[in-house]
């Protein structure tokens, strides 16, 4: 019997890396945090419609806690012997509120595949604080995600 389609991106995903291989993973998924902080802020500033208010005030509480995981893959990288890269991703804008938010969620739901990928690879490793850093980052990830389907009625 074959395996379902989740099973094998788990598998895929989880697959053994150098500590090196880690760092470069670790360093792409910063880069992504940084994009996300900035592109929170922007769309938050300039999200309209009454539909959004509320989302709006969340949206800057999601770029602070993505600041805050930007730290901590910082800290992360460094424990490990890396430098933390300061590249950054790419920063999705629209005029459209609601695109704004489709984009926010497609961030998100990215961040969490990653970080689901990124535990396997650090229990792989034996880097249980990272495992354990990183468990605390998809947390708020899927939060992120719950929010942002909730504002878009999904």
């Amino acid at each position: 019997m074959a395996k379902p389609a989740a099973m094998k991106a788990t598998t895929k995903t989880t697959r053994k890396l150098t500590r090196a291989q880690l760092i470069d993973e670790l360093n792409k998924d910063l880069a992504k945090e940084y994009a996300a902080l900035i592109q929170y802020v922007q769309h938050a500033s300039v999200i309209t419609g009454p539909q959004y208010d509320a989302i709006s005030a969340e949206l800057t509480v999601h770029s602070n806690e993505e600041h805050q995981h930007a730290i901590t893959l910082s800290d992360q990288i460094d424990f490990l012997g890396g430098v933390p890269d300061v590249n950054v991703a790419d920063i999705h804008v629209s005029a459209d509120s609601k695109v704004m938010l489709e984009q926010d969620l497609e961030g998100e739901l990215d961040a969490i595949a990653r970080y689901r990928a990124r535990i396997g690879q650090a229990e792989a490793l034996q880097e249980y604080g990272l495992r354990r850093a990183l468990e605390d980052i998809l947390i708020i990830e899927e939060e992120h995600a719950r929010d942002l389907q909730s504002a878009l009625d999904l």
